[in-house]
């Protein structure tokens, strides 16, 4: 891996004016184990960008092209698999309980590594659903690493949001045993069955048939016994009250059909917050996935809008 690192730095450090592009994975150390990244750009010399995928466990690496190929011809483009996720679970299991302070600490020491790496001084940092928690931490707290920080569906006060999504559907629910599996359902989540009936009958009123193809009762069940807790307490944060201002722009994606990190309550905190430079982007076709529902217009918003007007000379 050493050696790796090595070639890395010494591809930055020759042929500055030359497109040299990169299409790397490696290993980084990080919070005491090794953790799975991808970088891939077509130039060297263009700006980071970090993607925080959803989940939490939601590795989205070997699909990421589909969603950034765009993106790799404007930055160098890094996927991370988190802790207990994908090539990371694969190299080691985490040897620490996971709770939502060590997914922030990790967050924060694969910036700095790749800041190092690529003798930067400032990245752009995406984030989509439950990455979104853990880039409002960085933008929160450590601003001046990053040119601009976008959230994708975000989690901003999540028990809000679920618990009006589950007033919605209560409200519209017919069947008995709609009516009998939603009444089942507390916020914040008790286990893993009340989250799969929740996610069921919303994936139904939304018009989606992901539950039992994608989201089987035993997925979810299995994904709960890992994940739930930590979910639940990235889920109690309410950024209306922890962080009324970040100090570096900020930029929202929302999907218009998104009751899962509700739209509204995404626009009530972008009306709110106080940044530097603030917009909020409508996708009209998405709900909660914007970047397998709107992939080309996603990417077209990061390269046209935002990226010219954060990229510092």
């Amino acid at each position: 891996m050493k050696y790796l690192f090595v070639f890395i730095l010494g591809i930055i450090c020759c042929c500055k004016t030359q497109a040299q592009p990169i299409d790397v994975s490696y290993a980084i150390k990080i919070g005491g184990i090794n953790q799975w990244v991808s970088v891939k750009g077509k130039d060297i010399h263009d700006p980071l960008l970090l993607w925080l995928h959803g989940g939490p466990g939601g590795s989205v690496m070997n699909k990421a092209d589909k969603f950034t190929k765009k993106l790799q011809e404007d930055f160098i483009v890094v996927q991370w698999d988190q802790r207990e996720t994908g090539k990371t679970l694969d190299l080691n299991k985490s040897p620490q309980p996971l709770i939502f302070s060590l997914f922030q600490q990790d967050t924060h020491d694969i910036i700095d590594s790749l800041l190092a790496q690529f003798h930067y001084k400032k990245l752009y940092l995406v984030g989509h659903s439950w990455g979104t928690a853990l880039g409002f931490y960085i933008a929160d707290k450590y601003p001046e690493l990053l040119y601009a920080y976008v959230a994708i569906s975000p989690m901003i006060n999540q028990r809000e949001s679920e618990r009006m999504t589950l007033d919605m559907l209560k409200e519209n629910a017919g069947r008995k045993k709609e009516i009998e599996e939603l009444s089942a359902v507390k916020i914040p989540f008790e286990n893993g069955e009340q989250l799969y009936y929740d996610r069921k009958w919303l994936y139904a009123f939304s018009g989606q048939k992901l539950i039992g193809i994608t989201f089987p009762k035993k997925f979810v069940l299995s994904w709960a016994s890992t994940w739930l807790l930590v979910f639940n307490e990235a889920s109690a944060i309410n950024l209306f009250d922890s962080a009324p201002e970040i100090k570096c722009p900020v930029y929202f994606f929302a999907g218009r059909k998104d009751y899962q990190t509700h739209f509204a309550v995404t626009e009530d905190y972008y009306n709110k917050l106080v940044a530097p430079k603030k917009q909020l982007f409508w996708f009209e076709q998405s709900g909660h996935s914007i970047p397998d529902s709107e992939p080309e217009l996603m990417q077209d918003v990061i390269i046209t809008k935002i990226l010219p007007d954060t990229l510092l000379p």
